[in-house]
């Protein structure tokens, strides 16, 4: 399929943007921005600190940086109330801002490289059906990586309003446990570096978030199963990523494995 001019200039952007992540990553000391960038939050902003510093999510989500250190840095510098809300509003606004870009720059790119799989496309049609609930269940599972999560979810059928009201409530818990963290620290340097000491309240929070995964993963799947076959049983038109190239059998089939769908490969002798 030959691109549009509209649809190169997409993928260049998108290639270039991705350059520059790369190049910033491995030549930029990203932490030592971070850590300079809460010293002045900390030093010169006063009450305009935890403003800055929930704008400062939207370009780390963007560009695919962890932003742990800034919902570190919210709990050390402004205690777990105004931290939290910082943090958590920050983080959502961020996604936010992701999930757009996604939606228009890198939209056809994206699908290009998911439409193949059909497991993603069993999760986009379970979205359509229950595009709030999934995304609140992907959202509190937190072995799914947060900024890949932001572009994934893009390019389904999720509103961008209950994209944003399940994000912002799905990330409540981890946003909680991290700031808490953070007003535990002693000293600034820790948010950049104590992290990485597997501490007590580190395994705490990696046993609870581990229990916590395999109970919703559980919950993702049925929803996302059950989705799946009504969409299939009741017929409907799937038009949610380039239909042609999906055909989908006319029945659901067995569901066995989680998360799939069945192509039906009859209808490549009809294209031949």
């Amino acid at each position: 399929m030959a691109l549009t001019w509209g649809s190169a200039l997409r993928i260049t952007l998108l290639l270039l943007l991705l350059a520059a992540v790369a190049t910033a990553c491995f030549t930029l000391p990203v932490e030592k921005i971070l850590k300079d960038f809460l010293l002045w939050v900390d030093k010169d902003l006063g009450p305009w600190g935890p403003f800055v510093l929930a704008v400062a999510y939207i370009p780390l989500t963007v560009l695919a940086v962890p932003a742990s250190v800034l919902t570190l840095g919210g709990g050390y510098l402004f205690g777990l109330p105004v931290g939290f809300v910082a943090d958590s509003i920050g983080a959502t606004i961020g996604a936010g801002a992701a999930f757009l870009l996604g939606r228009t720059i890198g939209r056809s790119f994206v699908i290009s490289k998911l439409k193949d799989y059909p497991q993603f496309r069993a999760v986009a049609i379970a979205i359509r059906k229950s595009g709030f609930k999934i995304v609140l269940l992907l959202r509190l599972v937190p072995l799914l990586p947060f900024n890949m999560l932001n572009y994934l979810l893009s390019v389904t059928p999720v509103p961008i309003g209950e994209y944003m009201l399940a994000s912002w409530l799905g990330m409540m818990p981890i946003t909680l446990a991290l700031v808490y963290v953070g007003t535990t620290l002693k000293d600034l340097s820790d948010v950049t570096h104590g992290w990485g000491e597997f501490s007590k309240t580190r395994w705490a929070v990696i046993i609870l978030g581990l229990v916590v995964s395999v109970i919703l993963m559980f919950l993702v799947t049925r929803v996302a199963k059950a989705a799946l076959e009504k969409a299939l049983a009741e017929n409907e038109d799937l038009d949610i990523i380039t239909p042609p190239e999906l055909p989908v059998s006319d029945t659901p089939g067995h569901l066995d494995q989680p998360l799939l769908i069945k192509i039906d490969p009859s209808e490549d002798h009809h294209e031949k």
